[in-house]
């Protein structure tokens, strides 16, 4: 369970990255901000942050049960401190550098929660025959 969704996570992550850079898919906000799908504020570092986390997931995915956990542990506290970074009342750029809005915020406590289950909770017998 943990690797198929370390490689889950990786492959979206992946098209997230690679669809923040399509101009057609991030148009801009009345403020100028670019958003993917009209929702989520992005930028060239938020990108790059999506095509990285995207890219260790798949490689813990496709080195085991064990990288794929830690993968996850490590991976949920980065995302749970963004998220918490998120709620700080300016909303709009995590430490000056990472676009935000509500809906990242709210999607990185989401990603952050599934992360740290399947990072500390999920079952061993469940993460031994995947």
């Amino acid at each position: 369970m943990v690797k198929t969704a370390a490689i889950l996570f990786g492959i979206v992550f992946l098209a997230i990255g690679i669809l923040g850079f399509v101009p057609s898919i991030t148009a801009p906000d009345a403020s100028g901000m670019p958003m993917l799908l009209g929702i989520f504020h992005v930028n060239t570092l938020h990108n790059v942050v999506h095509l990285a986390s995207g890219a260790v997931a798949l490689l813990c995915g496709m080195s085991g049960a064990g990288a794929s956990r830690t993968y996850f542990r490590i991976f949920g506290v980065i995302y749970l401190l963004v998220a918490i970074l998120g709620f700080y009342p300016d909303g709009t750029m995590i430490l000056g550098m990472l676009s935000n809005n509500p809906a990242d915020t709210w999607l990185h406590v989401a990603i952050a929660v599934v992360s740290l289950y399947l990072g500390f909770c999920a079952s061993s017998e469940s993460a031994a025959s995947v």
